[in-house]
């Protein structure tokens, strides 16, 4: 999918609205239209990025840092003792439904595996 035609690349150009929750120079992270659980926070990397096949060496930074975003907002929402789940999904058949790469924090219930 060409970037300009990228949901998440127009979430993070301000062209569709989102509940923006986290925000740092690597990424953005706004609440799931579509939970899965009462804390569902997508982390997107602000360059466009279709799958996780597509990352680069010269990316680490980048994904790193939608782990450490993912991390630090579930410490402020009380989920880092009792446990959450990060999860990214690669292609169709994994569930991948937008081709620009995102880190989903799931949190709130207890959550079981396998997951689907």
């Amino acid at each position: 999918m060409p970037e300009s035609n990228c949901l998440f690349c127009k979430i993070r150009d301000g062209l569709i609205p989102a509940k923006v929750v986290y925000q740092d120079e690597h990424c953005l992270a706004f609440e799931d239209i579509n939970p899965q659980a009462p804390t569902h926070v997508l982390f997107i990397p602000r360059k466009h990025i279709p799958t996780v096949n597509d990352v680069t060496a010269e990316d680490r930074e980048l994904v790193g840092s939608l782990y450490i975003g993912a991390a630090k907002l579930a410490r402020e929402r009380g989920h880092a003792d009792t446990g959450y789940r990060v999860v990214m999904n690669t292609q169709r058949d994994a569930g991948q439904t937008v081709f620009h790469i995102h880190l989903h924090l799931l949190a709130g219930r207890t959550l079981h595996w396998p997951p689907g």
